[in-house]
């Protein structure tokens, strides 16, 4: 049972306790107080009624131990009926006062709390949507949640929780004591001569509960990480696969009655801080009556002084305690602060120049020449996009990357297919970010159209370039809405002609639900040809002049690929592409064949051109087709049916 006339001050301090004392050790970045006060400003009139709310039930709290005095002194002891009923109803009117004040009070606070994590909650997020891939592909996706939602709310917690606390601590505080001392001086010299007994231990307490916390959150971490990584799709069916179901779940437990055992622990010392909060309290309570009571009965002050001197010490010891605590407190909101500002703080590598214009006189129909220019690139280092915060493990690549593309020169026509082939590694699909402008060049210049990729804006330029990789993601929606995704004004005539385009409509159509079937986590409910078409569906409705495919038909049966080039047919026609090929016989037709080789073009022709020159490009193609007989060129009409071909 917590302390009389404590109605929450008890749990704030237990989590006051809670919290890390570690945080008060932190460096806060200069500003950070004046970008929290700009963060405030649209909610000064709320804030301002709020403190006055929160200052006048501080003092109600001083008001009904002063009248439960009057009740005593003044109608009970002289026997004066009409003066209790007075003041009886007094306190009753001051109780309904007190409700009233707490529901305004919930209101503003929610008002602020929300109001302000709606608004850092939508900065971050829009924020992180403009940073580079390179970013995502060293973040940990956990981190950035945490930063979203733990963070912003620890934000919250500054301009709510803790300073309508320090604010109704500091008055109640200042008014009990004042009450305290106008009552009786010797009696409120006890009750502050009894304080180190109550706070020390509770700071001992808390001391421990800090170690807990941390590790509790650890292992907390721990076991929702082993969960995560096996109910995903692509975890669940690793586990399926390879797994050991019996040592699986042997991990999960011990893991599990780690989180239990600690739990108890937790539980054990919070029951210590309060059972020594109670009997602290009762041990002052005691003595204040003890010595109190002496002093009524021979005559020192009232029997209705003694009662209020005794409610208002249960009203002292928890704003002390609170107050003693506040730079936990205040700190740990500022650092919540901190580590947002810390992702905002973050500049996106691609971003819009002031002054970008948007490209214009393309379309399906009149394709844009791309032409690199001399491009050398070298991938950004880790403190350029990411911050240390974020990444799961501690960096290790400290060194400057290597470069990736040097003089790298050439020209896809409009409306021209130009693959490019040559080993893993070797910068295929870097050359591919480039033109889509995941990635910025570091020397020369990528250009679309005529214009440099950097003075367009980045929406004229997503409308212009489509992309399917090999590996075409699919969110946990309906086929429509995936499909949507690239023209969200789309009708449902442009969506089935698009998968008519793509040569999945039939399959769509025989499905129970139509386009309003759910493809799964990542689309793990179609085939690989099922998901490689919906994604070239999505790419026909986008209608781009530029496409790049990835090694789109990379990892896919002989049959799904023969569907998938078929639909790649369509994709292609009148638009300039670029196509990174993983199997050679399915750029045959192609109008310019780039072969890359340690980040240069180390050859360019057509199909017959470079076979006749015996390089790479020859070695390459007789090496993926050896194991046919004779090492023979395979035959047109055993293969696939070329992309681009007329």
């Amino acid at each position: 049972m917590g302390m009389p006339g404590m109605p929450g001050n008890g749990w704030q301090v237990m989590a006051s306790f809670r919290r890390d004392g570690s945080v008060t050790g932190q460096k806060l970045k200069p500003g950070t107080v004046r970008r929290i006060a700009g963060y405030a400003r649209p909610y000064v009139r709320e804030l301002v009624l709020f403190l006055i709310l929160n200052s006048i039930a501080a003092a109600i709290v001083v008001a009904g131990p002063l009248l439960l005095k009057s009740i005593i002194d003044r109608g009970v002891l002289p026997g004066r009926s009409s003066v209790v009923i007075w003041l009886a109803a007094a306190v009753a009117g001051l109780a309904l006062v007190e409700a009233v004040l707490s529901l305004a009070q919930r209101w503003y606070s929610a008002r602020i709390g929300e109001g302000l994590i709606y608004d850092l909650r939508t900065q971050v997020f829009d924020h992180v949507q403009r940073m580079p891939v390179a970013f995502f592909m060293r973040a940990q996706t956990g981190s950035l949640i945490s930063r979203l939602n733990s963070d912003v709310i620890g934000a919250q917690r500054a301009l709510t929780t803790t300073l309508s606390s320090v604010v109704s601590n500091v008055i109640s505080l200042v008014l009990v004591l004042a009450a305290m001392l106008w009552l009786s001086w010797q009696v409120t010299l006890i009750a502050l001569v009894l304080l180190p007994i109550f706070i020390l231990p509770a700071k001992w307490v808390g001391r421990r509960l800090q170690h807990i916390s941390r590790e509790q959150m650890q292992l907390d971490a721990d076991m929702s990480s082993l969960m995560t990584e096996r109910f995903n799709v692509a975890g669940a069916m690793l586990a399926k696969l390879y797994g050991r179901p019996a040592e699986e779940s042997q991990v999960f437990s011990e893991r599990a009655a780690r989180v239990r055992d600690i739990g108890v622990v937790a539980a054990m010392y919070g029951r210590v801080f309060f059972t020594a909060l109670t009997l602290v309290a009762a041990l002052a309570t005691a003595m204040v009556y003890g010595v109190g009571g002496v002093l009524v009965v021979d005559g020192g002050f009232e029997l209705g002084t003694l009662v209020a001197l005794a409610a208002l010490l249960t009203r002292m010891y928890g704003p002390l305690t609170a107050l003693s605590n506040v730079q936990v407190d205040v700190m740990t909101a500022l650092v919540s602060f901190d580590r947002v500002f810390e992702v905002l703080d973050l500049k996106p590598m691609i971003d819009e120049r002031p002054g970008a214009t948007p490209l214009k006189g393309v379309g399906p129909r009149r394709a844009p020449a791309v032409r690199f220019e001399r491009v050398g690139f070298r991938y950004p280092a880790a403190e350029e996009v990411s911050l240390a915060s974020l990444e799961s493990i501690a960096r290790t690549d400290t060194a400057p990357s290597r470069e990736v593309l040097r003089d790298v020169t050439f020209t896809a026509e409009p409306g021209e297919l130009v693959a490019l082939v040559g080993p893993s590694g070797a910068g295929k699909t870097t050359i591919t970010h480039l033109v889509s402008r995941l990635y910025d060049v570091t020397e020369g210049a990528v250009r679309i159209g005529g214009r440099d990729v950097r003075d367009l804006t980045l929406e004229s330029l997503r409308a212009t370039v489509g992309v399917v990789s090999q590996d075409a993601h699919l969110f946990h929606d309906s086929i429509r809405a995936n499909l949507l995704y690239a023209r969200p004004g789309a009708t449902d005539e442009e969506i089935v002609e698009a998968l008519r385009g793509a040569h999945i409509w039939n399959l769509v159509a025989s499905m129970p639900d139509g386009l309003d079937t759910v493809v799964g986590d990542r689309g793990y409910r179609l085939s690989g040809g099922e998901k490689q078409r919906l994604a070239i569906a999505r790419l026909l409705l986008k209608a781009p002049s530029v496409v790049i495919l990835d090694e789109a038909t990379a990892h896919l049966d002989s049959e799904s690929e023969a569907a998938v080039q078929r639909a790649l047919k369509t994709a292609l026609a009148g638009r300039t592409s670029l196509v990174i090929a993983h199997r050679l016989s399915t750029i045959r037709e192609a109008d310019q064949i780039l072969v890359v080789q340690d980040g240069r073009i180390a050859e360019r022709g057509r199909h017959e051109e470079l076979l006749l020159e015996g390089g790479l490009y020859a070695e390459l193609y007789r090496t993926q087709f050896a194991p046919q007989a004779g090492r023979r060129e395979p035959e047109p009409e055993n293969e696939p049916e070329p992309m681009g071909a007329e």
